[in-house]
């Protein structure tokens, strides 16, 4: 089985690393964690630092668990949720584990939302994490 976790350091997200965590080791899972970044203009070296430093820190987690762990940083100017959508199809992904932020509707109108992408798009079942 192979999970795919999308992290940004968020406290939802890190509800979704320890439901990860959970299936992981319940079922044998490989855990695949990603962080989206959009890329060009739109991200600076600091935020790729600390993003990494994000999925190192994720993943030692993991390892200490002793759950197979892989991180990876997109940066290809895709909306965080259309990445995880197409990583989650590159990698013949089972599980998408996603955290989701209390938003109103006027608020998903405006900006959108990462988690509605990946759970109206995902090749998988998509478990969402408040």
């Amino acid at each position: 089985m192979r999970i795919l976790v999308g992290y940004d350091g968020s406290n939802q997200s890190k509800g979704a690393l320890e439901l990860a965590k959970k299936h992981a080791l319940a079922f044998g899972a490989k855990v695949y964690l990603v962080t989206s970044l959009f890329g060009e203009n739109q991200t600076n070296p600091e935020e790729i630092a600390e993003a990494e430093e994000g999925l190192e820190f994720a993943k030692k987690d993991f390892i200490d668990s002793g759950i197979e762990v892989e991180t990876h940083l997109l940066i290809r100017g895709l909306t965080p949720g259309e990445d995880l959508v197409q990583f989650a199809k590159e990698k013949n992904i089972d599980q998408i584990v996603v955290g989701v932020k209390k938003v109103s509707a006027v608020g998903k109108i405006i900006f959108g939302s990462n988690a509605r992408h990946v759970i109206l798009n995902a090749p998988c079942p998509v478990l969402s994490m408040r």
